[in-house]
């Protein structure tokens, strides 16, 4: 995994995630913000995220305030 890379492209605001040089052979919706790129043995080797900004900016609101309201039960 050490070939990992990350590109933004701000106007389409999508991320990028390529994990493999490999040529992708299959790729698979997971949500409807997130499509993963597989290779012919079915192996994970890019991560594409659209709307971007917005998704990870929930996630880690969502994270964040999980911990937080795990923490203030103790």
């Amino acid at each position: 995994m050490n070939n990992a890379k990350m590109k933004y492209f701000e106007e389409e605001d999508i991320l990028y995630l390529t994990i493999s040089d490999e040529p992708e052979a299959n790729s698979v919706e997971i949500n409807p913000n997130i499509t993963v790129e597989l290779n012919n043995s079915g192996e994970l080797i890019g991560i594409e995220i659209t709307n971007a900004s917005a998704f990870i900016r929930d996630s880690i609101l969502e994270s964040t305030q999980g911990k937080i309201l795990n923490l203030s039960s103790y």
